[in-house]
């Protein structure tokens, strides 16, 4: 039987894996009376908002509390059939879904139960606006939390779409700790039911710790398979591996004809861009990352690591049967070694077993790009203004990335934010920090790369930013720069030779990561830190004691074994 996720719903499911959260009305706070009530048929609404509330100024806040309790877990697991070492949230892979209306305010406990190694929780996507210690960064804006400690992340629910969380400590999220969250909100076009998040991930029957050592002495390996919602098939015929248990199934789900869809796609590769498509289904795009577009039509969309569509799907088959849903991989970014488990089904007879033999309508060329820009408009227009270009140029030294010539290495014991908190000025050389000291100013980039690799999907914290060009051809002084509403959203393709501009305004004090969301990339210090209004930042703090305490328990925990774990990375 098929899950789907009612908009207003307090638990919900990622295409049936259920959610415990707590829903917990604040006390002496009103929760607003709906003055536009968000139906099938009327999506744009929310109570007293709408799609043109600009939630960078206005959001609703309904004295809600959404509780989560998250449990980070060693646990032997065989999504494929193929069993092995992996690590999760509350024991599955995706882990729980997190869910919460606009408005809202998450309150997420996360417990370490790890025996050897920290952790910590991002939050892909989130503006923790003046929150910058829920950011969930080690060596950045919070310690590890150690074994045995619990650390709870507070932060509300300033925007609306589709994201997930995952750690940021090392590659632990390529072990399969990661899961989705959805904040309902309006949507630009109407559908009938939430299908919830379509999370697609490669994955490796060898942990990434030893698939590590292999990187830094030979480059990205191509993955075993691809988990679409934790699932998928793995042929064990004639293997002798004890570990190839069978019994990999593809992910389903079921259409009802005359139905109409959300679907909330999500890359949550290692290493992967791939082309999603609908055996003979079209759908409407509308967002892009946390940011709600002019919908568009097509029947295939390109998503790197880190971004999110969401799209309206028509149950309007002409017959009664089985179609393959498809994560293509686009082999001229990195390749895999089952690249045809890459997909699902669709049903709309939910008695039938059958594989489909549906093909799709067209087979595109490999690509490592992104969505045409001309496609991403945001539906509430804001224009930046022009400022200055500052260069940001990545080159390739030796196995590691360099950011204008640094390269970015963190000590976890000592995160930038509690430098802060401490009063101290200057930051280490290989910290990498870009200081914007300026409140409510708008600033640009043009960021370039040499050196080996396809693409690099960049991704900011705690600000979306505005794509005012992108380019696989080298940048000119005559390139054309959009400042006429140009696509806004937090992750955006980087090709080598190529450039890309952003823009972002300077509102949100805080310490804020920008990667390359390839695991290996980030971990090999392709990545650098904005130092935003710093002499506000610890001023901000929304609990000094606590933050402070998560850093006690992690240096007594590290201090006292034998062996405490060593940064082998860059220690994103």
């Amino acid at each position: 039987m098929k899950t789907t996720l009612s908009l207003l719903a307090a638990a919900s499911a990622i295409f049936g894996v259920l959610t415990n959260a707590a829903v917990i009305p604040s006390k002496n706070v009103e929760v607003k009376r709906a003055s536009c009530e968000n139906t099938a048929t009327s999506r744009d609404c929310w109570g007293d908002y709408d799609l043109s509330t600009n939630w960078y100024d206005v959001t609703p806040v309904t004295g809600v509390i959404r509780e989560y309790w998250l449990s980070v877990e060693n646990v032997t697991i065989a999504p494929d059939g193929f069993s092995r070492f992996a690590l999760t949230y509350n024991g599955t892979i995706p882990g729980p879904a997190l869910i919460a209306d606009w408005g809202d305010t998450f309150v997420v406990h996360v417990t370490n139960h790890l025996t050897e190694n920290g952790t910590t929780t991002h939050f892909h996507g989130m503006r923790q606006l003046n929150n910058s210690e829920y950011d969930g960064v080690p060596g950045i804006s919070q310690c590890p939390i150690a074994p045995g400690q619990t650390m709870t992340y507070t932060f509300p629910a300033t925007q609306y779409g589709s994201t997930w969380y995952h750690s940021h400590y090392s590659l632990q999220y390529a072990d399969g700790l990661y899961g989705p969250l959805i904040i309902n909100g309006p949507s630009t076009a109407n559908y009938d039911e939430d299908l919830g998040a379509l999370m697609i991930q490669d994955w490796d029957h060898t942990p990434a710790e030893q698939l590590w050592d292999k990187v830094k002495n030979g480059g990205p390996p191509s993955m075993d398979n691809t988990l679409i919602n934790g699932t998928a098939p793995y042929d064990c015929t004639g293997s002798t591996n004890t570990n190839c248990i069978g019994g990999g199934k593809y992910f389903e789900t079921e259409f009802v004809a005359g139905t109409s869809y959300k679907i909330r796609v999500i890359n949550v590769g290692v290493d992967m861009t791939f082309r999603f498509q609908i055996d003979a289904h079209d759908f409407q795009v509308v967002a892009a990352d946390l940011v709600p577009i002019v919908p568009y039509t097509t029947d295939n969309i390109l998503v790197g690591i880190g971004q999110r569509y969401e799209i309206i799907v028509n149950a309007n088959a002409t017959n009664d049967g089985n179609y393959w849903l498809r994560a293509v991989w686009q082999s001229s970014c990195q390749n895999n070694l089952n690249p045809g488990n890459a997909i699902g089904i669709i049903r709309y007879n939910s008695s039938s077993t059958a594989d489909p033999t549906t093909t799709p309508a067209t087979t595109y060329a490999s690509s490592c790009l992104d969505e045409p820009l001309a496609s991403l408009v945001p539906y509430l227009a804001i224009n930046p203004t022009a400022s200055t270009l500052t260069d940001i140029a990545i080159s390739s030294v030796r196995g590691e990335w360099e950011i204008n010539g640094g390269t970015l290495q963190l000590n976890w014991s000592d995160p930038t934010v509690l430098m802060e908190y401490q009063n101290e000025t200057v930051f280490p050389t290989d910290y990498n920090v870009f200081a914007l000291p300026t409140a409510n100013t708008w600033v640009s980039y043009l960021i370039t790369a040499s050196g080996p690799g396809s693409r690099h999907p960049m991704h900011l914290h705690g600000h979306d930013f505005w794509v005012l060009g992108q380019s696989a051809s080298a940048y000119t002084s005559d390139a054309v720069l959009n400042y006429d509403n140009p696509p806004r959203r937090d992750v955006a393709t980087l090709i080598p030779g190529g450039y890309l501009v952003i823009a972002f305004i300077t509102d949100n004090p805080g310490s804020w990561l920008m990667h390359c969301h390839i695991a290996w990339h980030a971990s090999e210090s392709l990545a650098w830190q904005f130092v935003e209004r710093e002499s506000e930042i610890t001023a901000g703090l929304a609990d000094p004691e606590a933050f402070l305490d998560v850093c006690k328990a992690w240096d007594t925990y590290y201090d006292a074994i034998p062996e405490p774990p060593q940064e082998d990375d860059s220690g994103v």
